[in-house]
């Protein structure tokens, strides 16, 4: 019944989709971290739903920070963080209760939780808990930022239209860093949009890739094997729900190439150690190299379609059908963008701390 990530710097969250509040608690992190609230509340607007392209649901997903930050400064002991839910149509749900909604955890929770688990609106599984994960996720940005490292997320492919790669790296998060829409390629974003409201209106939904990158990495960070950057980074990221599958540089493009393809050459540049090229995302043998980390990420269509679909009646034991009512989103990747740059400062985050120790990503002691 674990809902906690990370070793040094840790996050905990709590709550349910129709609960009174959702909330998390950051521990680990240093004392004397400037805690931003204009900042917090613009990476819980990028998470926000607007237009056709998302839910009807609209939470005002206010920031309570309960403790651990004093006069605007964090310090040092576990941040606590809430937020209230106010716009819940708990009544959406009674009537499905007992049936499985094809793609979500309705029949795989009653089966962990016998029954006693809160249902409405996918309870504890709900995306809405990725909130108080932004919220805390800003934190963390902000301070790394701080330290030179800059971590953001575009929308590489959504509904068949791609965006382009991440070129000046720096720059390119900068950028995306403010906007709403995650793209790079300005004119994509209208194409993204349209294909995405010609999916709601034909009861459906669709999917997409978000690509991240983190900027301004020391070498030496991660371990060989179990606790390498690539598999906390994915421990991490496999928490967002909708996930289903992650790749680091080239990834699965490595199958088709030669070793001679594949090997990153590295070179001296104005006396830094670098590489030429970057298949290999800044990471050998599970340690940062100083490159760009660059990883992919599969989000899959929002499960909640308006369709008749298949599906059983876990209680009876018999075969059923199931036709959602309610508010849904057709398509999650664009609100996903910001809940993956901060679940991977979170990784980045704990590993600096196992690296460098807990004060690294603090003030200047």
């Amino acid at each position: 019944m674990k809902n906690t990530f990370g070793s040094s710097v840790s996050l905990t969250v709590f709550g349910e989709s129709h609960g009174a509040a959702i909330g998390a608690v950051l521990d680990g992190v240093a004392p004397g971290i400037k805690v931003d609230e204009e900042y917090i509340n613009k990476k819980i607007s990028q998470r926000m739903p607007y237009g056709k392209i998302s839910t009807a649901r609209h939470e005002e997903d206010k920031v309570e920070i309960l403790s651990g930050v004093y006069n605007g400064f964090t310090t040092g002991t576990p941040i606590a963080i809430i937020i209230k839910n106010n716009d819940t149509h708990s009544k959406d749900y009674s009537a499905t209760r007992e049936l499985a909604r094809p793609g979500h955890a309705d029949f795989t929770a009653f089966e962990k939780y016998h029954g006693f688990e809160d249902f409405r609106g996918g309870g504890h599984f709900s995306g809405r808990i990725t909130a108080p994960i932004v919220a805390a996720g800003a934190i963390l940005l902000s301070a790394l930022q701080k330290k030179g490292i800059y971590i953001g997320t575009h929308i590489k492919k959504c509904a068949g239209v791609s965006d382009r790669d991440f070129g000046d790296i720096k720059n390119d998060i900068i950028e995306i860093d403010n906007k709403i829409f995650s793209v790079l390629d300005s004119e994509k974003e209208a194409l993204m949009k349209f294909e995405i409201e010609k999916a709601a209106e034909r009861k459906d939904s669709v999917g997409g890739i978000l690509e991240t990158a983190v900027y301004g990495l020391p070498t030496g960070v991660g371990e060989p094997w179990f606790d390498s950057l690539e598999s906390m980074l994915s421990h991490a990221i496999f928490g967002m729900p909708a996930v289903k599958g992650i790749e680091f540089g080239k990834g699965f493009e490595f199958a088709d190439m030669m070793g001679s393809e594949a090997n990153d050459a590295f070179i001296i540049e104005n006396g830094n150690i670098k590489t030429s090229s970057n298949n290999n995302a800044g990471i050998n043998g599970g340690i940062t190299n100083g490159m760009p980390v660059i990883f992919r990420t599969a989000i899959k269509p929002t499960p909640s379609i308006f369709q008749k679909q298949s599906t059983v009646n876990f209680i009876k034991n018999q075969n059923a059908e199931i036709e959602l009512k309610g508010r849904h989103d057709p398509c999650i990747v664009h609100r996903a963008s910001v809940v993956q740059d901060s679940l991977t400062a979170l990784a980045v985050a704990d590993m600096l701390a196992l690296r460098f120790g807990t004060d690294y990503i603090g003030s200047d002691f």
